[in-house]
Order: C-alpha cells, then structure tokens, then sequence
C-alpha cells in the first residue's frame, strides 16, 4: 500500500499509472513489419516493433530503456495504434499520448515524442521494406 500511496500522492492518473507500470508489450519480435528507433537528449532510448494484419496494425511491442515516463508513453503510444490503418496511425502526434496519460509531467513531454519519433520511423520502415519487396 505504502509504494501505491506515493504514486497516488504524486497526482498520477490511473491510466499513467497503468502505462507507466505495463509490461506485457515490452518484448522484442522477430520479423516484425517495421521497426524504429529514437534516442532523447536525456539518454532514453525506445525501439518500437510493428506488426501488421492486413492493412491495419495488430501489434506493437517495444524495447525501453528509460524512465517510467518513457514507458509509460511507449504503452500509451501501443494502446492509441493498434487497430489503425498506417496512414490513420500516421496522425498519432505526441500531445495525443500526452492527453492520454493526463498526468505525465510537463517536464517530461519529450518522453511522449521519443515515442512518437520511434513508431514514425517504425511506420515508415514498414513503407520502405513494401517498396523493396514489389
């Protein structure tokens, strides 16, 4: 109870709290559709994998390595694509994942555009590998 007191104190949203503590996408794919990488100024790193059914995204799984903050963005970022079309996908911008948190702290707004960095270049990685493969 005590370390769930903190967080709580803290202002932090169920849904940070959710993102920010979810672990179940952060695994590595293999041969996944698209891949990207984005590094922060602050060292933090993500590496997103894209799988696709179709025309749509069925998958996203990552690889952190930062922050809670971080992590929490990267699940949020998993949670708003999943189901879309790339091109529905595309419209995804960093104060999306931001209103989605609620709470991520202000300082912390580079931690939702790392993610979005890395799952852009994720989306086009998977434009990029159709074109070499037609």
């Amino acid at each position: 109870m005590g370390e769930d007191r903190f967080y709580y104190d803290q202002g932090y949203s169920l849904d940070f709290l959710e993102m920010a503590f979810r672990t179940d996408r952060r695994k590595l794919i293999k041969n996944p559709d698209g891949y990207g990488k984005g590094t922060s100024d602050c060292g933090d790193a993500v590496g997103i994998f894209l799988k696709l059914k179709g025309d749509r995204i069925e998958s996203v799984t990552y690889e952190v390595d930062g922050c809670m903050n971080t992590n929490a963005c990267a699940n949020a970022m998993a949670e708003l694509s999943e189901g879309k079309t790339i091109d529905e996908a595309r419209e995804i911008t960093s104060g999306h994942i931001i209103g989605y948190l609620k709470t991520l702290p202000p300082e912390n707004a580079h931690c939702a555009e790392l993610a979005i960095e890395a799952f852009h270049l994720a989306l086009s990685n998977i434009e990029r590998n159709k074109k070499t493969n037609q």
